[in-house]
């Protein structure tokens, strides 16, 4: 199926990427790679593709943006996987990754609704793929002209961050906020969260150990180092995997100290630094939320990934920072000790599979993560 070029959606109405002068240090800003961001808002003048645009901003694992959607007809779209973009060390069975697919759905169908039509989302139409993804499609969606309701978390998708920093263990969310936060996920599915001192201390500890082993097994370290784009011309190249943005970052890559090669030498500092800054990050949680489901199916994973963009939403409408950990749920046989004690710790009992934890506080203002331009992920049918 022959890719949608980009002058095929800019002739539908979308503007040009403008680019301001500065000195040096602010134009390290991958302007490019966030340009996603602003066209969004913009719209592309198919209902379709301004749907779409809101959907490829999801959260989803390492910032893979697996999505590929074929058009079909003049009112729905086919989501696939690109299983180049799947996890293969860290995300053994692909369950992360169908839990960033459900994020999609979910911002597609708030982004309908907004634009004044109900999103019918049919799940698996060829059936779950199982035990890893395969060619057949995630989801189908029909847009169907009917004025829904418009949903109030969508003013918060645009201003959606994942955030990496130190939190401000000073602050804590208040249980009205934790309140708010779960009761944004759907009632089907056990979303729960605390900031209970012991627990909390619990669980900086389990993550923080759980994020070492990672970082200490060669094949899954080096599976993110492999998609971590080091400043503004990495970032721009390839708008998708980890971003390390910002003058600081061009700089010490300039000068050779903060290099793929570096990162992934346990006697450089480029390796101790990139260790010691998530472990910073677990150890200044202030309070935890997790999600669980009943079972673990594929559409259980898709549910989970709905609420949890609808969690986030709701923390961010509350200037709550949000940051998944999701190192001890992962299924690689060196992460099994932790991945049972999260699992205990969280009560996840007579089959419970916890889907995702995240450590909730407060932090500074963080940039939106790169995406790939939409024209890059569509595909006419």
């Amino acid at each position: 199926m022959p890719p949608i070029t980009r002058r095929h959606i800019l002739l539908t109405g979308a503007g040009a990427i403008v680019i301001v002068g500065g000195g040096w240090g602010m134009t390290r800003n991958p302007k490019q790679a966030r340009a996603p961001w602003r066209q969004a808002s913009e719209g592309f003048g198919d209902p379709r593709l301004d749907v779409l645009a809101y959907a490829i901003l999801a959260p989803n694992p390492h910032n893979m943006q697996p999505w590929q959607v074929r058009l079909n007809g003049k009112d729905s779209f086919t989501v696939f996987c690109d299983r180049n973009r799947t996890l293969p060390q860290t995300d053994p069975p692909n369950r992360q990754i169908t839990i960033g697919f459900g994020c999609f759905l979910e911002l597609a169908r708030q982004a309908a609704a907004e634009k004044g039509f109900r999103a019918e989302i049919e799940y698996f139409p060829e059936g779950e793929p199982f035990p890893l993804l395969d060619e057949r499609p995630i989801a189908h969606v029909r847009l169907i002209e009917d004025a829904p309701a418009r949903d109030p978390l969508f003013s918060e998708v645009l201003s959606r961050r994942t955030s990496r920093l130190a939190f401000d263990t000073a602050q804590t969310p208040s249980g009205d906020d934790l309140a708010a936060i779960t009761s944004a996920a759907s009632p089907a599915i056990f979303a729960s969260a605390s900031s209970d001192s012991k627990l909390v201390e619990d669980l900086r500890a389990l993550t923080v150990n759980a994020w070492r082993v990672e970082w200490a097994t060669p094949r899954t370290r080096r599976e993110s180092i492999d998609v971590t784009r080091i400043g503004k011309s990495e970032i721009n190249e390839k708008p998708y995997g980890l971003a390390l943005a910002g003058a600081p970052m061009d700089a010490l890559n300039a000068v050779g100290l903060l290099t793929a090669e570096k990162m992934d030498d346990a006697g450089a500092t480029a390796y101790q630094q990139g260790l010691s800054f998530y472990e910073k990050a677990c150890e200044t949680a202030t309070a935890h939320a997790w999600i669980k489901t009943a079972a673990n199916t594929r559409r259980d994973q898709l549910d989970a990934g709905r609420s949890w963009v609808r969690m986030q939403l709701a923390a961010t409408a509350r200037n709550i920072a949000f940051h998944p950990l999701s190192q001890a749920l992962q299924e690689f046989p060196e992460m099994r000790e932790h991945y049972e004690r999260v699992h205990t710790l969280l009560g996840a009992d007579n089959g419970e599979t916890v889907q995702m934890l995240v450590r909730l506080g407060y932090a500074g203002a963080s940039a939106p993560a790169p995406r790939e331009p939409l024209a890059s992920k569509l595909f006419e049918g």
